[in-house]
């Protein structure tokens, strides 16, 4: 008798957000897909939920003595990223409060250590990611994923700062917001094997137009943005990790986290 495959050995984590659409639009049927924001991923994946997730790189931080990176794959940019922002009415400066969202904590941590590398001690404040609240109540709000995009669609003349370009002028590296993780108790196979069905996805994004195509079709009807808007956004962030991104995310946990413990990946 076969023994049977534990669901959660089939399952990946998603980010509930257009960025990872690369890699799971099209993803092979015989996977589970998880959907949540980036935080509650995390969760999941320590609870055993999935065998795969993007988690926040923070939380992979504090995580670290149970988890482990899986190569190659991440959510990142090199410079503005455009669906990580501060909005607000005034100047950054001048702003004396900042909502932040409960869905990130790589975002979040990353705004803490700018604003303190500018000498800037706005009061932060934790609500739910809707941006006319946050902006009720402070005079700042920090948005990412599809709400960041839209509101910056609409709102333009409220952005003050994009995190990924400000991770770059302050460092002049690249910043990865969400690594790939796994529970260090996890099979190897199962982790390979759902690791090798992403990358699959990821290479054909990235080199064949059909697919790239249908990718921004799946996001422009999925989204309020434009076919040119997000054809742009795909190149603002991405998902493969290349040597760049790992010296970044190095830097960020150092510089962010504290974490004083050299990364390394599972293999």
């Amino acid at each position: 008798m076969l023994k049977q495959t534990p669901r959660w050995m089939k399952t990946i984590g998603r980010v509930a957000f257009m960025n990872c659409d690369p890699l799971f639009v099209g993803l092979d049927e015989s996977f589970h897909v998880l959907p949540a924001p980036p935080s509650w991923l995390t969760g999941h994946l320590l609870r055993r939920d999935c065998v795969l997730a993007p988690i926040p790189a923070a939380d992979f931080a504090k995580h670290h003595d149970e988890l482990t990176l899986v190569p190659e794959i991440g959510i990142s940019s090199k410079g503005e990223v455009g669906s990580v922002l501060v909005f607000g009415n005034r100047p950054l400066e001048e702003m004396r409060d900042i909502a932040l969202p409960t869905d990130s904590s790589s975002s979040v941590t990353l705004l803490k250590y700018l604003l303190k590398e500018r000498g800037i001690d706005p009061r932060p404040v934790e609500m739910g990611p809707d941006m006319d609240t946050m902006l009720e109540r402070c005079d700042g709000a920090l948005l990412i994923g599809d709400r960041a995009l839209d509101r910056a669609k609409t709102n333009p003349d409220l952005v003050r700062l994009d995190l990924g370009q400000a991770w770059l002028e302050l460092t002049g590296q690249p910043m990865v917001f969400g690594v790939f993780a796994a529970r260090k108790d996890t099979p190897l196979e199962a982790v390979k094997a759902a690791h090798e069905a992403l990358l699959s996805r990821l290479d054909l994004f990235e080199n064949d137009p059909l697919t790239r195509e249908k990718v921004l079709l799946h996001a422009h009807l999925h989204s309020d943005m434009s076919m040119e808007r997000l054809n742009r956004y795909f190149g603002e962030v991405f998902n493969r990790l290349d040597e760049q991104h790992v010296s970044g995310l190095r830097e960020y946990l150092t510089r962010c986290c504290d974490m004083d413990e050299e990364i390394s990946f599972l293999w």
